[in-house]
């Protein structure tokens, strides 16, 4: 089963980006993310729409 919530490290692992720019894009609103605790988790829907952002971008 694919995780619902991933860490910064795990998303920029799948974006293949740096960890610095997952939380760029998190501080500058390109990101949703949620903090649970202490521990800042982004879900993996917010990641596709992140990506299906940039795709429409691309195409217009």
């Amino acid at each position: 089963m694919d995780a619902l919530l991933l860490t910064a490290e795990e998303t920029a692992k799948l974006l293949h980006i740096g960890r610095c720019k997952v939380y760029d894009l998190i501080r500058n609103n390109e990101l949703s993310s949620i903090k649970i605790g202490g521990a800042r988790r982004i879900p993996r829907s917010a990641v596709e729409e992140y990506v299906s952002r940039l795709l429409d971008e691309e195409v217009a």
